[in-house]
C-alpha cells in the first residue's frame, strides 16, 4: 500500500495546485493522490457533532488511506484567508472524534494520527512582501488547528506566494521543488518503520461531541 497520501484540495483539475500535488506524487513514487473534487461525499455537517452522519464509501476509503500513510501531504490554494470549501468540508467530515482525535478527561486534545509526518503546499496570489501584513491564516488553520490536533507532526508548510504574477520560470521551479521534496520524503520514509494507527482501537466508537 502507498506510504504517502497527497490530498489535492483544489476544485479545478487544471490548477497549479493540482500540478504541484501531482509532481510531489511523481517524486515520491509510492504515493496515492487523493483528488477531493473526484470524491462523492457531502461536505456539510448536517447535524454538527450531535449526530454522526454515515460515511460515504469514498470518504471511508479516504479515512483508511490516512490511517495507513506514513506521510500526509495537503495541496491547497488560499481563498479568502482560508482553504476552499471542498477541503474544509473534507476535514469536517473525515476527521472525527474518537477516530482521528479525542479529548482526555482534562479536556485536552489527543491526536490519534500520531507517528505520521506532514506537509502543506499553500498557494496564494498574495506577494511575499504583503504576507506579513495580510497574514496567511490558512497556514495556521491547517497546520496547527487541524493536523497538529490530529497528531500529525512535524507538519511543514511550503508557501508559494505571488502565484498570480509568477512567470513560467518561477512556476517551473516550484514544480521541480515539489518533485524533489517528494523524492526526499520517500527516502526518509523508507528508513523508518511502518506506523500503525493509534485510532484503530476506537475506530468504531459512536461517542461524539455536542458543540
Amino acid at each position: 500500500m502507498p506510504s504517502a497520501l497527497i490530498i489535492d484540495g483544489h476544485p479545478n483539475a487544471e490548477s497549479l495546485t493540482a500540478s504541484i500535488a501531482q509532481r510531489y506524487a511523481t517524486g515520491y513514487g509510492d504515493a496515492r493522490l487523493l483528488t477531493l473534487r473526484d470524491l462523492d461525499f457531502d461536505p456539510h455537517m448536517r447535524f454538527g457533532y450531535r449526530q454522526r452522519m454515515s460515511l460515504e464509501p469514498d470518504l471511508a476509503d479516504a479515512k483508511q488511506a490516512m490511517q495507513e500513510a506514513k506521510t500526509i501531504i495537503i495541496a491547497t490554494p488560499l481563498w479568502w484567508g482560508s482553504v476552499p470549501a471542498l477541503l474544509k468540508g473534507f476535514f469536517d467530515r473525515a476527521l472525527l472524534p474518537q477516530q482521528e482525535y479525542r479529548y482526555t478527561p482534562l479536556g485536552l486534545p489527543q491526536g490519534l494520527l500520531r507517528g505520521r509526518r506532514g506537509r502543506m503546499f499553500l498557494l496564494a496570489d498574495t506577494p511575499w512582501y504583503a504576507a506579513p501584513v495580510l497574514g496567511l491564516p490558512a497556514s495556521a488553520h491547517v497546520a496547527k488547528s487541524t493536523m497538529k490536533l490530529c497528531g500529525v507532526r512535524p507538519f511543514r508548510v511550503h508557501r508559494l506566494l505571488g502565484v498570480q504574477g509568477a512567470d513560467e520560470a518561477r512556476i517551473a521551479r516550484w514544480l521541480v521543488n515539489a518533485e524533489r521534496t517528494g523524492a526526499s520524503d520517500a527516502r526518509r520514509d523508507a528508513d523508518r518503520p511502518k506506523t500503525q494507527a493509534i485510532a484503530a482501537e476506537a475506530a468504531s466508537s459512536s461517542v461524539v461531541a455536542t458543540s
